[in-house]
């Protein structure tokens, strides 16, 4: 339970975090170990899994499974359990990204997208909530400010991450009487392998200058890490970064009608960009995606 203060302390409590291997859900786990928490660490990539858990050091484990598979994430939820006794906080992280429009991109891609930042969110939350429940503990959604602010390039992302909001949202309710809190986090752009392979993606460069800086600039991932720890030990129920998405999030009826404004003020860039993610589609890893480009 949380203290009178309304502290969750997490020392001696368990984490699972998909998305493990790298970016924010390596940064979480190393954070919140530090803090005294046992982390349980999936994803797709087992020698950094590996890696990772070993430089943990004890109270950590590491778990190799796609979060497209409910069974395989079931088995990981088991292991967890007889390992550590119990299964207190899970933050569903694992994401893809694929450059391309939804007119034209492989179907396939799309659908990896879906799967795995909306259904696999999903299925992380469905394989634990026993666990969680009954232990009063928290689920912590990783969404994105693509949640509300929704461009060109990004159509399954962004169609998932609204989806993890929506999600969240529901659950939050529907958990309530259990005493178990919901979360969702926002980030804008974070300095992480995802968003610097996508960065170099020609049709996302192409796009880039079309945002204020501010928003296009990535910033540290450690700001990302400072809100995921707020989060947990607060059980928020909306977590942000950088500062200015909470403002985002309270004008977001405002915030899309402007990027559009904005995206469709040169009309030229936009068609070079769409040429671009044409040209350049099938050229992805089809289960990493862009990412897969920082393991090259």
């Amino acid at each position: 339970m949380s203290s009178p203060t309304g502290h969750f302390d997490v020392n001696g409590r368990t984490v699972l975090i998909t998305g493990a291997a790298r970016g924010i859900g390596a940064g979480a786990a190393e954070r919140l170990h530090a803090k005294g928490a046992n982390v349980a660490l999936v994803g797709l990539e087992p020698e950094r899994l590996e890696e990772n858990a070993a430089r943990l050091g004890d109270r950590s484990a590491w778990f190799e499974a796609d979060v497209t598979d409910l069974d395989a994430l079931r088995r990981v939820v088991g292991e967890t359990v007889r390992r550590f006794g119990g299964i207190d906080v899970a933050i569903a992280n694992a994401g893809v990204a694929f450059t391309g429009t939804l007119a034209t991109a492989p179907v396939e891609h799309v659908e990896r997208t879906l799967s795995v930042n909306l259904l696999g969110v999903w299925r992380t939350d469905r394989a634990v909530l026993e666990q969680v429940v009954a232990r009063g503990g928290y689920l912590l959604n990783i969404a994105s400010l693509a949640a509300v602010v929704h461009g060109a390039l990004l159509g399954p992302y962004a169609a998932a991450k609204a989806g993890v909001e929506a999600l969240s949202d529901s659950l939050r309710v529907e958990l309530a009487p259990s005493g178990v809190r919901v979360g969702c986090a926002y980030f804008g752009f974070i300095d992480t392998d995802l968003v610097r392979a996508s960065f170099a993606d020609p049709a996302s460069e192409a796009l880039r200058g079309q945002a204020p800086a501010f928003m296009s600039n990535a910033i540290p991932l450690a700001r990302a890490i400072d809100a995921i720890e707020r989060g947990v030990e607060r059980r928020s129920s909306r977590v942000w970064a950088p500062r200015w998405v909470g403002a985002a999030l309270a004008l977001r009826s405002l915030v899309q009608p402007l990027a559009e404004r904005r995206a469709l003020r040169d009309p030229a860039r936009l068609a070079r960009a769409l040429e671009l993610a044409d040209a350049g589609a099938v050229d992805q890893d089809p289960v990493l995606g862009v990412s897969a480009r920082a393991i090259r």
